[in-house]
């Protein structure tokens, strides 16, 4: 039978005792991480969050003190009291391994059948398993510790930002519904039938009408969520360290973030971070290596070899050309021994799913040249390609051809990637970050044939494109910046539009009639008449932050209780069904799915 903590009062955590402790009368609580029967003798490895401390007891013990640690077993939960004594047989790998307590009083708190997988750093047990029993895989030290960290992390963000004269203000988690982007998680209202709320994507609008409300310096650890296919570094529900200030302008944004990024790494990995970080253009980032989130750790740079092949009969190449794409490659330098035929066959079919056709290939190994190319190309070109690649006996060239120059820099920017893990050129000394400026306003949608934002559309243009923005909105570029670490884009945002005369002319651009920008935003554009600062901020990915720091391989690491893929969590087997009386009190009725997927086409 459990028993109580009555008249026992925790007086250390197990991770806290040392030799300088030694002869303290003591009360520790925690799990019991393994218990060793030696006869005479009982060892109990009691664990809390701060780490594992022993226990001793022997034939001094009282009987019955000792028949309770003879029956304790692994996730029993106990409390123990006795006097911290220096161990004979001391154990070095752990902080408190020089001691012991000598107990004189145990409890045992709540006993525990044995669990489905056992509580260990590192543990190789499926994900889903764990995931079902999240609250057992929390026990484990190596995931508490990221919980731990990812605590500290905002603790920093909060100081920081107090320091430098923000102030912390809640938005509303049921707003408007604007859908522009990613789909938004609708809400639906009892008190008014058949409307919705939408749970907030970002605090976007929020955050700038607190500027034309005269905050000047707003932040937030916000909670947003988007209805969207997940991967690895996605969660339908996650967190942003939002801020925005009035009167200023890309650089003053950029440095804030800055100081925050070093701040946070300072105090929590104790890593200095040297400042201003390097800048890059959208269109280097695209043209040097594929991606606007571009990993600097490591070479691999894309080469442009369309003027190389100018010309060409080449058709796979010269259609390419013909149709305004481009040809370009990369050199993996002294690999050509090291990645076969059979591997390129691979890496041809992975790449496929970025759009690509194929992947083009010349290896140059000691034992002769061998390419799925070059014998289609007149000499002159073999050697301009060549030259330009800067090719040697070793290398090994690949290229991707295309009439949509978009599909060659996804294709390769992720192959250059999956190169650089393949074959460890990552540099992993210290943290790369740089910004990504300067990136186009809109991109266009192939499915909705029309321009979208390629931010948000309260993005300010540059001022030299604004005369291009009815006329060619491609050319126009944003006031707008990314942060990339090793990567990962983990921060971004821009300088505001606030005058009302021109957000009107962006939502035009963007395809909107005024009905559907008053409809959508209204009440934005109506308060901007009243005298809307200067203003622009950013927002940094909390989780995607916290699990690049603390060395996670996904976000799921780092979140306490995370969805897995398919936006479901397993631990409450949540989404459900719901009563009928609550759908018939909010005048919704359930769809079959063949009649769901017919409303859907329509």
């Amino acid at each position: 039978m459990a028993e109580f903590m009555t008249g026992l009062t925790r007086t250390h955590y197990c991770g806290e005792l040392r030799l300088s402790d030694v002869g303290k009368e003591v009360t520790v609580c925690g799990w019991v991480q393994r218990q060793r029967d030696l006869g005479q003798l009982i060892f109990i490895d009691l664990r809390d969050r701060t780490g594992i401390l022993q226990l001793a007891f022997d034939d001094s013990t009282d009987r019955t003190i000792f028949e309770k640690a003879f029956t304790a077993r692994a996730e029993f939960v106990l409390a123990a009291k006795g006097i911290v004594k220096e161990r004979s047989a001391k154990n070095m790998e752990l902080p408190t391994g020089e001691v012991e307590i000598v107990v004189t009083e145990l409890r045992v708190l709540a006993k525990s059948e044995t669990p489905p997988f056992e509580i260990v750093e590192n543990s190789n047990v499926k994900e889903e398993l764990r995931l079902k029993h999240r609250y057992l895989d929390l026990r484990r030290p190596d995931v508490q510790k990221k919980i731990i960290g990812r605590h500290k992390i905002v603790k920093v963000a909060r100081d920081y930002f107090d320091e430098n004269g923000f102030i912390e203000i809640e938005t509303p988690n049921l707003i408007k519904s604007t859908p522009e982007g990613a789909r938004d998680y609708l809400v639906p209202s009892r008190v008014f039938p058949g409307n919705f709320f939408a749970l907030p994507q970002s605090p976007q609008l929020y955050k700038q009408l607190l500027m034309l409300s005269g905050f000047d310096r707003y932040m937030q650890v916000a909670r947003c969520f988007r209805d969207e296919d997940l991967r690895a570094d996605r969660q339908p529900e996650f967190t942003q360290i939002d801020l925005e200030m009035s009167f200023v302008d890309e650089d003053t944004v950029m440095a804030m973030g800055e100081g925050f990024i070093k701040e946070v790494y300072q105090k929590v990995l104790n890593i200095d971070i040297p400042t201003p970080f390097r800048r890059m253009t959208w269109h280097e980032a695209m043209e040097r290596f594929g991606s606007d989130k571009p990993d600097l750790r490591f070479g691999l740079e894309l080469v442009d070899l369309s003027k190389a092949l100018e010309g060409t009969e080449f058709r796979v190449f010269g259609g390419a050309l013909s149709a305004g794409g481009s040809v370009r490659g990369i050199n993996l330098k002294g690999h050509a021994d090291q990645l076969s035929r059979k591997e390129i066959d691979k890496l041809t079919e992975w790449i496929k799913t970025y759009g690509a056709m194929g992947l083009a290939w010349t290896r140059l190994t000691e034992q002769g040249e061998t390419s799925s190319y070059e014998k289609f190309l007149a000499p002159d070109e073999v050697t301009a390609v060549r030259n330009a690649l800067g090719a040697e006996t070793g290398d090994v060239l690949l290229l991707v051809a295309s009439p949509k120059s978009k599909v060659v820099f996804d294709s390769l920017g992720a192959l250059r990637c999956e190169l650089a893990a393949r074959f460890d050129l990552i540099d992993t000394s210290a943290p790369n970050l740089l910004w990504v400026t300067d990136f186009p306003l809109f991109e266009f949608d192939e499915e909705e044939n029309r321009y979208v934002a390629m931010h948000h559309p309260f993005t300010a243009p540059k001022e030299d494109g604004l005369e291009l923005l009815e006329t060619d909105p491609s050319k126009v570029c944003a006031r707008a910046y990314d942060m990339v670490l090793n990567g990962n884009e983990v921060g971004g945002g821009s300088i505001r539009i606030n005058n009302p005369e021109l957000q009107q002319r962006m939502f035009k651009a963007l395809g909107f009639t005024e009905q559907d920008a008053q409809e959508r935003f209204g009440f934005l554009i109506d308060a901007f008449r009243y005298g809307a600062p200067p203003h622009g901020g950013m927002a940094f990915g909390l989780d995607r932050l916290v699990m690049l720091m603390l060395g996670g391989e996904s976000i799921r690491d780092v979140i306490a209780f995370p969805k897995v893929a398919n936006s479901s969590e397993l631990m409450t087997s949540s989404p459900s069904t719901v009563d009928e009386r609550q759908l018939v009190e909010l005048g919704i009725a359930v769809c079959k799915q063949q009649q769901s997927e017919e409303i859907s086409k329509k």
